[in-house]
Protein backbone atom coordinates (compact mmCIF):
# COMPACT_ATOMS: atom_id res chain seq x y z
CA UNK A 1 0.00 0.00 0.00
CA UNK A 2 1.40 3.39 -1.02
CA UNK A 3 2.25 5.61 1.96
CA UNK A 4 0.58 9.02 2.16
CA UNK A 5 2.40 12.23 1.48
CA UNK A 6 2.73 14.85 4.20
CA UNK A 7 1.22 18.33 4.45
CA UNK A 8 3.92 20.95 5.04
CA UNK A 9 2.94 24.37 6.41
CA UNK A 10 5.43 26.76 4.83
CA UNK A 11 5.81 30.30 6.23
CA UNK A 12 6.79 33.18 3.98
CA UNK A 13 8.26 36.62 4.58
CA UNK A 14 6.25 39.47 6.11
CA UNK A 15 7.24 41.87 3.34
CA UNK A 16 9.51 42.40 0.38
CA UNK A 17 12.81 41.39 1.94
CA UNK A 18 15.19 38.58 1.02
CA UNK A 19 13.53 35.31 2.14
CA UNK A 20 16.64 33.71 3.62
CA UNK A 21 17.24 36.75 5.83
CA UNK A 22 14.26 35.71 7.98
CA UNK A 23 13.53 32.10 6.96
CA UNK A 24 15.53 29.01 7.98
CA UNK A 25 17.19 26.71 5.47
CA UNK A 26 14.46 24.10 6.14
CA UNK A 27 12.08 26.26 4.05
CA UNK A 28 14.44 26.12 1.08
CA UNK A 29 14.79 22.33 1.41
CA UNK A 30 11.01 21.84 1.57
CA UNK A 31 10.37 24.01 -1.49
CA UNK A 32 13.04 22.22 -3.47
CA UNK A 33 11.38 18.86 -2.68
CA UNK A 34 7.69 19.79 -3.09
CA UNK A 35 5.85 20.29 -6.39
CA UNK A 36 2.24 20.51 -5.12
CA UNK A 37 1.12 23.68 -3.35
CA UNK A 38 -1.99 25.24 -1.85
CA UNK A 39 -1.61 29.03 -2.07
CA UNK A 40 -3.56 32.25 -1.61
CA UNK A 41 -2.30 33.86 -4.82
CA UNK A 42 -0.62 31.90 -7.61
CA UNK A 43 1.41 34.79 -9.03
CA UNK A 44 3.00 35.83 -5.73
CA UNK A 45 3.49 32.19 -4.69
CA UNK A 46 5.43 31.45 -7.88
CA UNK A 47 7.54 34.57 -7.35
CA UNK A 48 8.32 33.50 -3.77
CA UNK A 49 9.22 29.94 -4.80
CA UNK A 50 11.51 31.30 -7.52
CA UNK A 51 13.25 33.57 -5.00
CA UNK A 52 13.83 30.65 -2.62
CA UNK A 53 14.81 28.12 -5.29
CA UNK A 54 15.77 29.83 -8.58
CA UNK A 55 16.66 26.54 -10.27
CA UNK A 56 13.34 24.84 -9.54
CA UNK A 57 11.49 24.43 -12.87
CA UNK A 58 8.26 26.43 -12.73
CA UNK A 59 6.40 24.09 -15.15
CA UNK A 60 6.74 21.29 -12.58
CA UNK A 61 4.69 23.23 -10.01
CA UNK A 62 1.06 22.26 -9.39
CA UNK A 63 -0.71 25.11 -7.60
CA UNK A 64 -4.30 25.39 -6.37
CA UNK A 65 -5.74 28.55 -4.87
CA UNK A 66 -7.25 28.84 -1.39
CA UNK A 67 -8.76 32.22 -0.55
CA UNK A 68 -12.07 33.72 0.57
CA UNK A 69 -13.65 32.80 -2.77
CA UNK A 70 -12.74 29.10 -2.62
CA UNK A 71 -15.74 26.83 -2.21
CA UNK A 72 -15.57 24.62 0.89
CA UNK A 73 -16.61 21.57 -1.15
CA UNK A 74 -13.39 21.73 -3.18
CA UNK A 75 -10.97 21.73 -0.24
CA UNK A 76 -10.78 17.96 0.24
CA UNK A 77 -9.65 17.62 -3.39
CA UNK A 78 -6.63 19.81 -2.65
CA UNK A 79 -5.20 16.93 -0.59
CA UNK A 80 -5.59 14.24 -3.26
CA UNK A 81 -1.85 14.39 -4.05
CA UNK A 82 -1.13 13.45 -0.41
CA UNK A 83 -3.37 10.40 -0.74
CA UNK A 84 -1.39 9.48 -3.88
CA UNK A 85 1.92 9.67 -2.00
CA UNK A 86 3.03 13.23 -2.84
CA UNK A 87 3.97 15.88 -0.27
CA UNK A 88 1.92 19.09 -0.43
CA UNK A 89 2.89 22.55 0.82
CA UNK A 90 0.52 25.18 2.19
CA UNK A 91 2.10 28.55 1.44
CA UNK A 92 0.88 31.72 3.12
CA UNK A 93 0.96 35.16 1.49
CA UNK A 94 2.72 36.51 4.57
CA UNK A 95 3.79 34.85 7.79
CA UNK A 96 2.59 31.46 8.97
CA UNK A 97 -0.13 29.32 7.35
CA UNK A 98 -3.17 28.83 9.55
CA UNK A 99 -2.54 31.94 11.68
CA UNK A 100 -4.90 34.71 10.53
CA UNK A 101 -4.82 32.75 7.30
CA UNK A 102 -7.26 30.43 5.45
CA UNK A 103 -4.80 27.50 5.51
CA UNK A 104 -6.36 26.19 8.74
CA UNK A 105 -9.30 24.79 6.76
CA UNK A 106 -7.04 22.44 4.82
CA UNK A 107 -5.14 21.41 7.95
CA UNK A 108 -8.42 20.37 9.58
CA UNK A 109 -9.21 18.10 6.63
CA UNK A 110 -5.68 16.66 6.68
CA UNK A 111 -6.16 15.53 10.29
CA UNK A 112 -9.50 13.96 9.38
CA UNK A 113 -7.76 11.99 6.60
CA UNK A 114 -4.84 10.97 8.86
CA UNK A 115 -2.35 12.95 6.78
CA UNK A 116 0.71 14.00 8.78
CA UNK A 117 0.92 17.78 9.21
CA UNK A 118 4.38 19.33 9.53
CA UNK A 119 4.61 23.01 10.55
CA UNK A 120 7.87 24.69 9.55
CA UNK A 121 9.52 27.54 11.42
CA UNK A 122 9.02 31.09 10.14
CA UNK A 123 8.05 34.64 11.14
CA UNK A 124 4.67 35.38 12.71
CA UNK A 125 3.92 39.08 13.06
CA UNK A 126 1.55 38.28 15.93
CA UNK A 127 4.17 36.48 18.02
CA UNK A 128 7.00 38.89 17.12
CA UNK A 129 4.88 41.90 18.10
CA UNK A 130 3.94 40.31 21.42
CA UNK A 131 7.59 39.46 22.11
CA UNK A 132 8.57 43.09 21.58
CA UNK A 133 5.61 44.69 23.39
CA UNK A 134 6.61 44.13 27.00
CA UNK A 135 3.10 42.78 27.64
CA UNK A 136 1.88 39.52 29.15
CA UNK A 137 3.13 36.69 26.96
CA UNK A 138 1.70 34.04 29.31
CA UNK A 139 -1.92 35.02 28.73
CA UNK A 140 -3.00 36.68 25.50
CA UNK A 141 -5.80 36.67 22.93
CA UNK A 142 -5.74 37.39 19.21
CA UNK A 143 -8.97 39.05 18.04
CA UNK A 144 -8.26 39.25 14.31
CA UNK A 145 -10.05 42.07 12.50
CA UNK A 146 -12.40 44.35 14.44
CA UNK A 147 -15.75 45.49 12.96
CA UNK A 148 -15.57 48.04 10.13
CA UNK A 149 -18.45 50.10 11.55
CA UNK A 150 -16.93 52.72 13.87
CA UNK A 151 -19.54 52.35 16.62
CA UNK A 152 -19.20 48.56 16.69
CA UNK A 153 -15.43 48.85 16.52
CA UNK A 154 -15.37 51.13 19.58
CA UNK A 155 -17.49 48.58 21.49
CA UNK A 156 -15.00 45.86 20.60
CA UNK A 157 -12.09 48.02 21.73
CA UNK A 158 -13.74 48.70 25.10
CA UNK A 159 -14.48 44.98 25.49
CA UNK A 160 -10.84 44.12 24.76
CA UNK A 161 -9.69 46.67 27.32
CA UNK A 162 -12.00 45.24 29.99
CA UNK A 163 -10.85 41.67 29.29
CA UNK A 164 -7.26 42.82 29.47
CA UNK A 165 -7.83 44.28 32.93
CA UNK A 166 -10.08 41.50 34.27
CA UNK A 167 -7.89 38.63 33.03
CA UNK A 168 -4.48 40.34 32.97
CA UNK A 169 -4.53 39.34 29.31
CA UNK A 170 -2.79 40.99 26.36
CA UNK A 171 -5.33 41.72 23.62
CA UNK A 172 -4.10 41.68 20.01
CA UNK A 173 -5.82 42.71 16.78
CA UNK A 174 -4.99 43.63 13.20
CA UNK A 175 -6.51 45.80 10.49
CA UNK A 176 -6.38 46.10 6.72
CA UNK A 177 -3.36 48.43 6.28
CA UNK A 178 -5.28 51.25 4.59
CA UNK A 179 -7.66 51.40 7.60
CA UNK A 180 -4.93 51.48 10.29
CA UNK A 181 -5.28 55.19 10.99
CA UNK A 182 -9.04 54.91 11.52
CA UNK A 183 -8.59 52.01 13.94
CA UNK A 184 -5.92 53.88 15.88
CA UNK A 185 -8.13 56.98 16.08
CA UNK A 186 -10.97 54.91 17.56
CA UNK A 187 -8.57 53.28 20.02
CA UNK A 188 -7.37 56.65 21.28
CA UNK A 189 -10.98 57.81 21.70
CA UNK A 190 -12.15 54.63 23.42
CA UNK A 191 -9.30 53.52 25.69
CA UNK A 192 -8.48 54.92 29.12
CA UNK A 193 -5.51 57.34 29.22
CA UNK A 194 -3.41 54.98 31.35
CA UNK A 195 -4.05 51.88 29.20
CA UNK A 196 -0.88 50.80 27.43
CA UNK A 197 -0.96 50.29 23.67
CA UNK A 198 1.74 48.66 21.56
CA UNK A 199 1.90 49.47 17.85
CA UNK A 200 4.11 47.20 15.76
CA UNK A 201 4.37 47.64 12.01
CA UNK A 202 6.60 46.50 9.12
CA UNK A 203 7.98 43.75 11.33
CA UNK A 204 11.30 42.27 10.05
CA UNK A 205 11.57 45.01 7.37
CA UNK A 206 14.05 47.90 7.25
CA UNK A 207 11.18 50.26 8.14
CA UNK A 208 10.18 48.24 11.24
CA UNK A 209 8.56 50.31 13.99
CA UNK A 210 7.57 48.93 17.41
CA UNK A 211 6.66 51.11 20.39
CA UNK A 212 4.64 50.72 23.59
CA UNK A 213 3.16 53.80 25.29
CA UNK A 214 0.16 54.81 27.33
CA UNK A 215 -2.81 56.13 25.38
CA UNK A 216 -2.14 59.56 26.90
CA UNK A 217 1.40 59.52 25.53
CA UNK A 218 0.31 58.29 22.09
CA UNK A 219 -1.97 61.32 21.80
CA UNK A 220 1.13 63.55 21.87
CA UNK A 221 2.35 62.14 18.55
CA UNK A 222 1.45 59.28 16.23
CA UNK A 223 3.41 57.21 13.70
CA UNK A 224 2.40 57.10 10.04
CA UNK A 225 0.67 53.73 9.64
CA UNK A 226 -1.20 54.11 6.35
CA UNK A 227 -0.74 51.01 4.17
CA UNK A 228 1.81 49.50 6.59
CA UNK A 229 1.03 46.00 7.96
CA UNK A 230 0.50 46.50 11.68
CA UNK A 231 -0.35 44.71 14.92
CA UNK A 232 -2.09 46.51 17.80
CA UNK A 233 -1.84 45.20 21.38
CA UNK A 234 -3.81 46.49 24.38
CA UNK A 235 -2.79 45.92 28.01
CA UNK A 236 -4.99 47.60 30.61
Amino acid sequence: MKSKGKLFLIPSTLGDNEPLEVLPISIKRAIEDIDYYIVENEKTARRFIKKISPRKPQPSLRLVTLNKYTEAESLAGFLEPCLEGHDVGVLSEAGCPGIADPGAQVVKIAHEKNIQVIPLVGPSSIILALMASGFNGQNFAFNGYLPIDSAERKKSIKKMEKLSVDLSQSQLCIETPYRNDRLLADMLKSLSPNTRLCIACDITLNTEYIATKTVADWKKGLPQLHKRPAIFIIQG
